[in-house]
């Protein structure tokens, strides 16, 4: 079986360096993502960041093409295992000089590095020393023992998968969702308190404080720290067109709310909705910093209707708490 194992490296390795190779040197996000890794603090430049992981993202791509080829020489394995060990490396500076970034290591997740880092490159390292050791070709070892190849291939994939930064976004962030939908999301926690504030000031001076924004609006979001009501979404009278999530999240992007929060965002948009005239967009993000550091998720809602063609600077109102209790953690105007 170890033989086996040994035999299959090159195959399973290549999975896991190919798909890491494409998304840094293709993927979109890269750019967009480099800023906020380690190594643009290492670098000092998040330009000369989204480069390097580009480059490695090539250099991740020719070793996968290597290793899937005949094993003449064991080269490819021995490249693999020295990249494994400068993964290792790199990923210790970061922990030491920037503990709340990514490490960039997939180009698809923003999220902080945690042990799965260190184990995915633990398992490159050990991958490319097995595959160097490597006696015949993948494919005529499965073809000889096909059940068990199989069987050890789907055991690393399983493995590999639970390494990865994904098992975040693919089943704690939908359960998180989930329960957002069922007890409801923290902004409207004030909703009831909010609405009978409004209907009680309409009742009291109907003729001297005329209710201009509606209830469901006031709803959805909550009053600041000083207790002042909550901006009016920037939209004309009449008929509401909500706009593409994509223009909402380029308004937000540019405003000052964001600017304000920006250091704990740490991915892409991961949900949204519309809850009256509010867009909500949710975004996880790591407050705090050292040991101190912990898991949050930071909620923007933003007029639904706005758009860089309409306002330059829109109301948003941001909320940051708590990813595993939903207690408040900041909010900010």
């Amino acid at each position: 079986m170890s033989a086996l194992a040994r035999d299959l490296a090159p195959l399973v390795l290549a999975g896991v360096l190919g798909p890491a190779g494409a998304g840094k040197l293709f993927g979109r996000g890269t750019a967009r993502q480099a800023p906020r890794t380690a190594l643009a603090r290492l670098l000092r430049d998040g330009g000369r960041a989204a480069l390097v992981l580009r480059v490695l993202g090539a250099v991740e791509l020719l070793l996968a093409a290597a290793l899937l080829a005949p094993p003449t020489t064991p080269l490819p394995g021995a490249a693999a295992a020295l990249l494994g060990v400068g993964f290792l490396g790199y990923l210790g500076y970061a922990r030491t000089a920037a503990p709340g970034s990514s490490c960039g290591c997939t180009a698809r997740q923003e999220a902080p590095l945690t042990w799965r880092a260190f184990a995915r490159a633990a398992a490159v390292l050990a991958g490319g020393a097995a595959a160097a050791l490597a006696r015949q070709p993948w494919w005529t070892a499965a073809a000889r023992h096909p059940a068990a190849a199989a069987c050890l291939v789907l055991a690393a994939a399983v493995a590999l998968t639970a390494l990865s930064a994904d098992p975040e976004r693919r089943w704690r962030m939908p359960l998180r969702r989930l329960r957002l939908r069922i007890a409801g999301h923290p902004l409207a926690a004030t909703a009831t308190a909010t609405a009978t504030a409004t209907a009680t000031a309409t009742a009291v001076a109907p003729a001297t404080t005329p209710a201009t924004t509606p209830a469901t609006t006031q709803a959805a979001m909550p009053p600041d720290a000083a207790g002042a009501p909550p901006p009016v979404p920037l939209t004309a009278a009449g008929a509401r067109t909500a706009v593409p999530v994509a223009a909402t999240v380029e308004l937000l992007e540019r405003s000052r709310a964001w600017q304000s929060v920006s250091r704990v965002v740490r991915s892409a948009l991961m949900d949204h909705w519309d809850d009256g005239g509010w867009r909500i967009l949710q975004f996880a993000g790591v407050y705090g910093g050292g040991t101190a550091a912990r898991p949050v998720l930071v909620l923007f809602a933003v007029d639904a209707a706005a758009s860089l063609d309409t306002v330059r600077e829109p109301a948003v109102r941001v909320s940051v708490i708590d990813a595993d209790s939903g207690a408040p953690v900041m909010a900010t105007a």
